[in-house]
């Protein structure tokens, strides 16, 4: 899909990756970019620079998802794609109480179904779409000192892959992007945590990255690309992965730093 003239949503829009996706694909001519964010404000400056609308939107309840969706059909036009790139961490382990695991799940996974729920019967009618979640490496290998986080995130890719799989013919496109940490202001004052390993990237190659697999119509987005020989030793080996994964635990685990590369 080439993105001149179409219609664009994305959320977690007023920083980080999808500040930087809203800029992007602006550039490349969308006809409009609809800038989502629970920070209107922020969702407002991006969308002024761009000539783009903003919305307030709260990814964690369905009915706001589906009003902004119809909002957007019925006064701007049908949406070509969908970026679902708002999310949170929230580090810690079995303890972490049920009322913060129901709202990362809500967050980090349901916001993609609701999203799909209400968008792809619209897409599959008119002959297509595009949706582009953002998940993380954290979905492909796990994070050490976050399982709501990891868990969370596996989840994303599993919703993507469904979509694929289920939707492809259809003609729904879906990508997932899988990035480790992202310079943003969840990073700041974590930048030697154990998602940092391999580098911080900032916000503008993962938009680049998005653009290009979008471009390519392909399903994994991966701007550091040593994720994938990390998932191909995974399931090499997995005893060997997961004894590896408990020598990071012990060298980060109880720091409980945030892994950083959620929007």
């Amino acid at each position: 899909m080439e993105l001149k003239d179409k219609i664009i949503v994305i959320t977690g829009a007023a920083s980080g990756i999808g500040k930087a996706m809203a800029i992007r694909f602006a550039a490349e001519g969308a006809k409009k970019v609809v800038c989502v964010d629970l920070n209107k404000e922020g969702a407002q400056a991006v969308a002024n620079e761009i000539d783009g609308v903003a919305f307030g939107v709260n990814v964690g309840v369905e009915q706001e998802i589906a009003d902004m969706i119809d909002a957007v059909e019925n006064d701007i036009g049908p949406i070509d794609l969908f970026c679902s790139n708002a999310g949170i961490l929230i580090a810690g382990g079995m303890e972490v109480p049920n009322e913060d695991w129901q709202r990362i799940w809500d967050i980090n996974v349901m916001a993609h179904v609701w999203a799909a729920r209400h968008l792809v019967p619209r897409m599959t009618e008119r002959g297509g779409g595009y949706l582009l979640n953002t998940a993380s490496a954290a979905g492909l290998l796990n994070q050490v000192g976050c399982a709501p986080y990891g868990v969370t995130k596996h989840a994303a890719v599993a919703v993507a892959e469904w979509l694929a799989m289920s939707h492809g013919d259809d003609g729904i496109k879906v990508s997932v992007l899988c990035p480790q940490a992202v310079r943003s202001e969840m990073t700041r004052g974590h930048e030697d945590s154990v998602a940092a390993l391999d580098g911080l990237l900032e916000a503008e190659p993962v938009a680049e990255a998005c653009l290009e697999t979008i471009r390519n119509e392909t399903f994994l987005v991966l701007p550091h690309p040593q994720v994938l020989e990390y998932m191909r030793k995974k399931t090499e080996n997995y005893d060997r992965w997961i004894g590896g994964m408990r020598k990071l635990h012990r060298m980060y685990g109880d720091r409980r730093n945030p892994q950083g590369n959620v929007s």
